[in-house]
């Protein structure tokens, strides 16, 4: 069940207007619905949870979340209002910590255990934004910025805001105000070169730079192709190039670094087709070594960093030993891969520190190209496998299920190089072997006691912290109470200033007198009012409500008003109200029915009353017609297609 959160930005700089007529907070409301409609074609889509930020403070920024329904979100989606200032770092901030709010809860990230791609919450967050100036209270900034000044509970346990299921995007608006002669370019949509695109590189996502509407639409589509389920990983190489296949044609041979020496992309994670959620069975490995007696852990980045070794292997797999099949997003890395056209051959990868005694620690699993060559798939298998699975081949081909002295010996000392961590995994595999036994149950699994209680106690605070969030969305921000008004004295008035004294009495001839004194604690705590727009103007009650061009006007209704020389019977400040009724009140009728006095009996009670026509006098009810079944069936048939009297 994916989650598409919206971060629209609501800066008073999206009030701007582009050729179109509508402004940019317009464009960026109607690319929501246009994406919900597209993303509704999916069947997939039915378990879409939808949600909404602005750029407003915290908590009244969040105008859907996980509580809301999708009413909700489209109500709120239509009130937004462009007022605010670019605080585009803290309104990401919001977003990352309203999807990491429950996760500590749920417990998915597995923190201490290793990374398992099987346990996600694939989020997807598309911001629409401007891309001006970053502008704060504090005032204009030139790098985004995610402030650490409210930390969620746990975030200390990874290096990043963001986790890795979930991914960025951004549509930056560069539509003009006056159309262009130039004949749009054709193909891809360039990224953007605002602040926020390095983030969402960052996350495994991309910016769109939108100069038009159909490039919108564009973008509109490939992000909608984009809901995937799955994890980023970081894919390094380690160690000497692949040497050139046989029988290849000879290429240029190219130093320094390549495309596909590092890539930072998606791995799929695909949901089981019978109950709809992915099933997986080995972890990716920590990139530390648990220590029992440590008292914390250390944080864990966002994205794992998986180094693949060029070697050429033999992929290793046993009948009755489950692995995990991922397959890669296309990029340089697979071209390359598949470009080779070794579907019989594996690249092993390995996940630093992950070992006790070794810097590039044990192979956890390999890349291999698919056999028809149109994919490249991650088959994560047990930590050491190559070890592993021998001693599992000859368990079941050699001893049958009865192990010697000598193979315990070698499978206790696989079990002092494997991270604790995997022992359920490993345990679970050998009950699906027919080995239960082989594992005594007080293994220890890594995790010392303070850690764990550690954890817990971050749950239940992360608990408190989601009830309680959950509990201030929806609520209104109170009122502003004015603009303070700061006292800058200190230094001369210019009313107190010899010169200016003697320039004005050089001018006028008179001599002038001193200005009293102010006083510096008079205004300390000044407030100017702010305009408050809920506020119906009453130009009938109160003087400053009237436009300085309608003061003739208003003055000519108010005498009228106050001497009830009018014709209609609704006075003045009557009128105006009825005609300034909310476009959502408008079609309803019954309250206006119960406010209108009760008309007159019918003279004939026995004759039908009429129905309201609503402008239109010929509209009968049909209910009250009475046909006699037999004649229409005499006569039907007979009469069809013919008019009366032919």
């Amino acid at each position: 069940m994916p989650v598409l959160l919206f971060l629209i930005d609501t800066s008073a700089s999206m009030n701007q207007r582009t050729h179109l007529g509508t402004t940019y907070l317009d464009i960026a409301k109607g690319a929501v619905e246009t994406f919900m409609k597209l993303r509704g074609r999916d069947p997939a889509s039915r378990g879409d949870r939808y949600m909404l930020v602005n750029f407003e403070d915290v908590p009244f920024g969040i105008k859907a979340g996980w509580k809301e329904s999708h009413a909700t979100f489209m109500t709120e989606l239509r009130n937004l209002q462009a007022t605010g200032l670019t605080t585009i770092g803290q309104s990401l901030r919001t977003a990352f910590d309203l999807l990491n709010l429950n996760r500590l809860v749920t417990g998915i990230d597995n923190y201490g255990q290793g990374r398992n791609p099987f346990f996600l919450e694939p989020a997807i967050i598309i911001a629409i934004t401007d891309g001006n100036k970053l502008t704060s209270s504090g005032g204009v900034q030139d790098e985004l910025h995610l402030p650490l000044t409210t930390p969620l509970p746990g975030s200390e346990l990874t290096k990043e805001p963001f986790r890795w299921d979930q991914r960025l995007f951004a549509l930056v608006l560069r539509i003009p105000g006056n159309a262009s002669v130039e004949p749009e370019p054709l193909g891809g949509v360039p990224p953007d070169d605002s602040p926020i695109t390095p983030m969402c590189e960052v996350t495994g996502g991309r910016s769109y730079s939108v100069f038009s509407q159909r490039m919108l639409n564009q973008c509109l589509e490939s992000l909608v192709q984009k809901i995937q389920s799955g994890v980023v990983i970081n894919f390094e190489k380690t160690g000497p190039d692949p040497p050139p296949i046989e029988d290849a044609p000879a290429e240029v041979v190219k130093s320094g670094p390549q495309p596909w020496h590092c890539c930072h992309k998606l791995i799929y994670v695909r949901p089981n087709p019978k109950t709809g959620v992915p099933i997986g069975h080995w972890p990716i490995p920590e990139a530390f070594w648990p220590d029992q007696n440590s008292p914390t852990l250390p944080p864990r980045s966002a994205h794992p960093h998986v180094r693949f070794s060029c070697l050429d292997a033999e992929p290793m797999v046993i009948d009755k030993v489950p692995f995990d099949k991922y397959e890669l997003e296309p990029s340089p890395l697979t071209q390359y891969i598949l470009e080779r056209k070794s579907p019989h051959t594996c690249w092993q990868v390995f996940v630093c520190n992950s070992a006790k005694y070794s810097d590039l620690g044990q192979p956890f699993g390999y890349l291999k190209a698919s056999t028809a060559l149109n994919c490249v798939n991650l088959f994560v298998m047990p930590y050491n496998y190559p070890v592993l699975l021998p001693l599992l081949d000859d368990l079941i081909k050699v001893h049958k299920f009865k192990p010697t002295i000598k193979w315990r010996q070698s499978f206790e000392n696989y079990l002092k190089t494997m991270p604790p961590y995997y022992i359920g995994s490993l345990r679970k595999a050998l009950r699906i072997m027919g080995a239960p036994n082989l594992l005594a149950d007080n293994m220890e699994y890594g995790l010392s006691y303070s850690v764990v209680s550690y954890l817990k106690k971050l749950s239940q605070q992360s608990k408190i912290e989601y009830d309680r969030l959950i509990a201030l969305i929806g609520k209104k921000p109170p009122p502003e109470a004015g603009i303070k008004v700061r006292w800058r004295g200190g230094g001369v008035f210019l009313a107190h200033r010899r010169d200016f004294i003697q320039q004005l009495q050089s001018l006028t001839g008179e001599a002038t007198t001193l200005p009293m004194e102010l006083n510096p604690k008079e205004f300390q705590g000044f407030h100017l009012a702010l305009l408050n727009k809920g506020l119906k103007p009453q130009s009938f009650r109160n003087p400053y409500d009237i436009p300085r061009g309608h003061l003739l006007d208003q003055l000519s209704r108010m005498r009228r008003n106050l001497l009830n020389t009018s014709v209609c019977t609704l006075r003045g400040q009557d009128s105006d109200q009825l005609h300034s009724v909310p476009i959502a009140q408008m079609g309803n009728y019954q309250d206006f029915l119960k406010a209108a006095p009760q008309p007159l009996r019918d003279a004939d009670p026995e004759q039908p009353k009429r129905l309201h026509t609503f402008g239109n006098p010929f509209k009968l009810d049909k209910k009250g017609m009475m046909i006699d079944e037999a004649d229409e069936f005499v006569t039907g048939p007979q009469n069809k297609g013919k008019r009366p009297g032919d």
